[in-house]
């Protein structure tokens, strides 16, 4: 794969990945910290970002942008108020 293109594809999947990521940072935040609730939150998204990389044919090496971009999706979401 041509590397703008490979680019273009991570940065789409981090903008994924993040964007994936702020309602349940949100939903984090307004349960217990440590209760089942919480930690449902935390690990819901990890599957269709898994299936989002594996569709893109991107392998392991990126999976730690894409863990950063979910903590810092859930660290802004856990700051919205509505």
């Amino acid at each position: 794969m041509e590397l703008k293109a490979r680019i273009a594809l991570v940065l789409g999947l981090f903008l994924f990945t993040f964007i994936l990521n702020l309602p349940f940072g949100f939903l984090r935040s307004k349960v217990r910290k440590l209760s089942a609730r919480w930690f449902l939150y935390i690990h819901l998204p990890i599957p269709l970002i898994f299936l989002g990389r594996r569709l893109s044919d991107l392998d392991y090496r990126y999976i730690p942008i894409f863990v950063a971009a979910a903590l810092i999706g859930q660290i802004f979401g856990g700051k919205l108020v509505f």
